[in-house]
C-alpha cells in the first residue's frame, strides 16, 4: 500500500488527484467542527456514550452528530436514497431502462438519487430537531426566535448533508477513489481514539477487582488482527473459471486458441452491504429516539423501537440477513451469466468440459451463488461477531467489526484505484 502511494505521488496528474482528495477530506473534517447556532451540544454528550444506533451514526459522521456540527448527518442520507433508488431500479422499468442507457442513464440516476438525497436530508433534519428540542439543547423553543432558529437548523443540517455529497461525487470525479466510501474512512478514522478510551476502561476494570481484564484485553488485540488479516485474504481472493477460445483460420494467419479466464471474487460488492445495511437497521432506531417515547405510556412501541438497539440479539439477526440480502442484490446487478454466456459464445469462446449456451449460463450461475454465499457470510461474520463477543464479555466493542471492515475495504479498494490508473498511464503502445 506504501508502495503504490510512493509511486502514484511521483506522477503529476495522480499527485493532484490525491492532493484534490485530501483537501476534501480536510473540508469535511472541517466542517464537522463547526456547530449549528442556536444549539447547546454539551446536552448531547450522554446521549452517545453507548453503543447504541446514535453512538454508530456519530461514528460515521466522524463526531459531527455529537457535536451538532453542520455536517452532523453525514452521508447517511445519500446512503439511505442510493438504497431506496437501487431497490426501485429492479422494480420500475423506467428507472431499469436508465440504468441500461450508458453514461447519460447513470447520470440521470445519480441526479434523482441526489434530489432523493435532498429529501430524506430534510426528514431527518426536522427529526432531528424535534430530538434537539426534547432534549432542552436548544437556546430557542417559543416565539418568533424558535421559529427563526428552527429555520436555520433544520437548513444549516439540510445544506451540510447536500455539501458532503457534492463532496464526495467531486472526489469520483476529480480525485482518487469511491467519494462517498473516503468520507466515511476519515470519519471511522477521527473517531478511533474510542479504541484508546476502550482499552484504558478495560485496565481501570482489570485494576479494579476483575483480573478476566487482563485476558480479554490480548485476546481482543490478537483478534482484531487475525479480522484486519482475514479481510484483506478474502476481499483479494476470488475464483477463477477457466475458458478456451476456439481457433480461427484467416487467409494464411491463425487466431484464437489462447486460454483465459472469468475473475469472479469472493467479495465483489466491496463495503457496500455493510454501510447500507447499516443504514436500513439504523431507520427505526432513529425514529425511535425522535419520538422519545415512554414506557410507561407507551410500552408496545417503546419495546418495539429498542428491539433495533445496537446491541440486541434481534438486530444482529436482521443485521446478518440485510448483508446477505444487499451482497447477493449487488452481485446480480453486477453479473449477469445469460450475458457472459453470449459473449463467450459470440467469441467463440467455452467452459471446459461445458457446453455453449445455457449450460454455459447455468454453470456460472451456480459458481456465483456459491462464491457469493461466502462472501456474504464473510461479511457478515465481521460485522456481527464484535456484538455478540460484546454482549458476552460485556465490552463495548459493538462497533469494532464494521469500522474495521469498512477502513480496511476502502483502504484495499482505494488503493487498487491507484494501481490501475497508474497502469493506464504507464501501458506501452503498439509501435514500443
Amino acid at each position: 500500500m506504501l508502495e503504490t502511494f510512493r509511486n502514484a505521488w511521483k506522477i503529476e496528474d495522480l499527485r493532484k488527484r490525491i492532493l484534490y482528495t485530501l483537501a476534501i477530506i480536510v473540508i469535511f473534517r472541517a466542517g464537522c467542527a463547526i456547530p449549528v447556532p442556536y444549539i447547546d451540544p454539551s446536552v448531547l454528550s450522554g446521549a452517545f456514550g453507548s453503543a447504541d444506533m446514535l453512538s454508530y451514526l456519530n461514528m460515521l459522521s466522524g463526531g459531527a452528530l455529537s457535536q451538532c456540527a453542520i455536517f452532523a448527518l453525514g452521508v447517511s442520507p445519500y446512503i439511505n436514497a442510493s438504497i431506496i433508488i437501487q431497490l426501485l431500479t429492479v422494480a420500475i422499468p423506467q428507472l431499469e431502462a436508465l440504468a441500461r442507457e450508458g453514461e447519460e442513464g447513470r447520470r440521470k440516476l445519480t441526479k434523482i438519487t441526489q434530489y432523493t438525497a435532498g429529501g430524506i436530508a430534510l426528514a431527518m433534519s426536522i427529526g432531528y430537531y424535534f430530538v434537539l428540542r426534547n432534549s432542552a439543547a436548544l437556546e430557542y423553543t417559543t416565539g418568533a426566535e424558535g421559529w427563526f432558529s428552527a429555520f436555520v437548523i433544520i437548513l444549516a443540517f439540510t445544506a451540510g448533508a447536500m455539501l458532503i455529497t457534492w463532496c464526495g461525487s467531486q472526489i469520483d470525479e476529480k480525485g482518487v477513489g469511491n467519494g462517498i466510501s473516503l468520507l466515511i474512512f476519515a470519519g471511522i478514522v477521527s473517531r478511533w481514539d474510542s479504541v484508546y478510551n476502550t482499552v484504558v476502561g478495560m485496565l481501570a476494570k482489570a485494576s479494579g477487582g476483575q483480573p478476566q481484564y487482563y485476558i480479554f484485553l490480548p485476546l481482543l488485540l490478537v483478534l482484531a488482527l487475525a479480522v484486519v488479516l482475514f479481510i484483506v485474504v478474502l476481499t483479494n481472493a476470488e475464483r477463477r473459471i477457466p475458458v478456451q477460445y476456439a481457433k480461427k483460420v484467416v487467409g494464411r494467419k491463425m487466431y484464437g486458441g489462447q486460454s483465459s479466464h472469468i475473475p469472479i471474487k469472493v467479495n465483489m460488492s466491496g463495503v457496500m452491504p455493510i454501510i447500507f445495511a447499516s443504514a436500513l437497521c439504523s431507520i427505526p432506531s432513529t425514529i425511535g429516539g425522535f419520538l422519545n417515547l415512554n414506557y410507561e405510556e407507551h410500552p408496545f412501541w417503546y419495546a418495539f423501537f429498542h428491539t433495533f438497539n445496537y446491541t440486541s440479539w434481534v438486530y444482529a439477526v436482521i443485521y446478518l440477513l440485510l448483508i446477505v440480502g444487499f451482497n447477493y442484490f449487488y452481485v446480480a446487478i453486477q453479473y449477469n451469466p445469460i450475458e457472459i454466456a453470449n459473449n463467450l459464445r459470440q467469441n467463440n469462446g467455452t467452459i471446459p468440459g461445458i457446453r455453449p449456451g445455457k449450460p454455459t449460463s447455468d454453470f456460472i450461475s451456480r459458481v456465483l451463488n456459491r462464491i457469493t454465499l461466502i462472501g456474504a457470510l464473510f461479511l457478515g461474520v465481521v460485522a456481527v461477531l464484535p456484538i455478540l463477543l460484546g454482549n458476552l464479555t460485556g465490552i463495548s466493542i459493538q462497533l469494532g467489526g464494521t469500522s474495521l471492515l469498512i477502513v480496511v475495504g476502502v483502504a484495499l479498494d482505494t488503493g487498487r484505484s491507484m494501481e490501475s490508473y497508474m497502469l493506464m498511464r504507464h501501458h506501452k503502445g503498439f509501435l514500443e
